[in-house]
């Protein structure tokens, strides 16, 4: 008798015990673990573009940044991180939180060009980073201010070879793709040039209609303005085929230079460890973005055309990258830094 007294009397603190557990269970059910993606995203996500503003990347991923914080709800800050050919802001994203939180605008040159260029590279660029979309894929474009007097690549070159020290040319960086293809141009046609490298795309763009350089390989997107305003005369874009955005510019490769195919791609990816949740939750919004009618118009009139993949076919991508632009890069005798 006394036991079941007792037992009644504790009966309350016994309930109110298990109704606790019963409660912090239920609450590890419905939060999700930090970094599931049903979590993903609760405060802005920033992107870093390793080049300045105003180049055909950072266009691009203004212009998708847009979108996606409209899908994810909450703010997509784009901020430039410039210097040592993209390096610096790429270099920042592989020591950022893999989190998500921060990403990089993966772009062909620190992701797969540097690695050939310079001796030390800060970050490996497929250890380094987790894949998680392409974005745009564009030609280069070669222009020149309407002052030099040329309007296609014979006149070109044949003013390379009589002015003294060679034709200066704009890069936005030693080993970019601005650089390497005009590298590329110089092996197949002889032409003299030296190279005067930028801070990136945009300030290379000022400088050549600012004449103080002779010609510049622009990514298209950064260019097709100044074309179609006829402050830039373009002599021909650097891929195989002509873009749908410049219709009526002709290939480097109808101009007598065979094979000649240099175009510049970008993507988003964040630092090595990024949730498998984060990922799939980023790429299947980017391709419902990269998919929808406004940004694939809004793409082709900049000059670019839309680049989606799975993450996985995008990390291949990266690896193949990296086994192409280095054969080139000693073609070109490009020193390392």
């Amino acid at each position: 008798m006394k036991t079941i007294i007792e037992f009644r009397r504790a009966m309350p603190h016994l309930l109110r015990v298990l109704g606790a557990l019963l409660l912090t269970w239920a609450v590890l059910i419905i939060v999700p673990a930090p970094g599931q993606a049903a979590s993903y995203p609760d405060r802005p996500i920033h992107i870093i573009v390793p080049f300045g503003p105003g180049g055909g990347g950072d266009i691009i991923v203004r212009l998708v940044g847009q979108e996606l914080s409209k899908r994810l709800g909450q703010p997509v800050i784009v901020e430039n991180r410039t210097g040592a050919s993209g390096n610096i802001g790429t270099e920042a994203v592989a020591h950022a939180a893999s989190d998500g939180y921060t990403l990089l605008m993966a772009n062909v040159a620190p992701m797969a060009i540097n690695a050939a260029v310079f001796r030390h590279l800060p970050y490996d660029p497929v250890k380094d980073f987790t894949a998680i979309s392409p974005l745009a894929i564009f030609a280069n474009v070669l222009v020149v201010p309407p002052s030099l007097n040329v309007r296609n690549v014979a006149e070109l070159v044949a003013l390379s070879k009589t002015k003294s020290g060679g034709l200066n040319y704009a890069s936005a960086g030693m080993g970019s793709i601005t650089n390497l293809s005009a590298v590329m141009f110089g092996l197949a046609t002889g032409a003299k040039m030296v190279q005067v490298p930028y801070r990136g795309g945009g300030p290379a763009v000022t400088a050549l209609l600012g004449a103080e350089v002779d010609l510049y390989f622009s990514s298209l997107p950064a260019a097709l303005p100044h074309v179609e305003g006829g402050q830039l005369v373009a002599i021909g874009v650097t891929s195989d085929k002509r873009s749908a955005s410049a219709p009526d510019i002709p290939t480097l490769a109808e101009a007598g230079l065979a094979d000649f195919n240099a175009v510049t791609w970008i993507g988003l990816v964040g630092p090595a460890g990024v949730p498998d949740e984060v990922v799939t939750r980023l790429n299947s919004t980017l391709a419902e973005i990269l998919r929808s009618p406004r940004v694939t118009e809004e793409m082709v009139r900049v000059g670019a055309e839309a680049f989606y993949s799975s993450a996985a076919d995008f990390a291949a991508y990266i690896r193949n990258e990296n086994k192409r632009w280095p054969t080139i890069v000693k073609q070109g005798n490009i020193p390392t830094q």
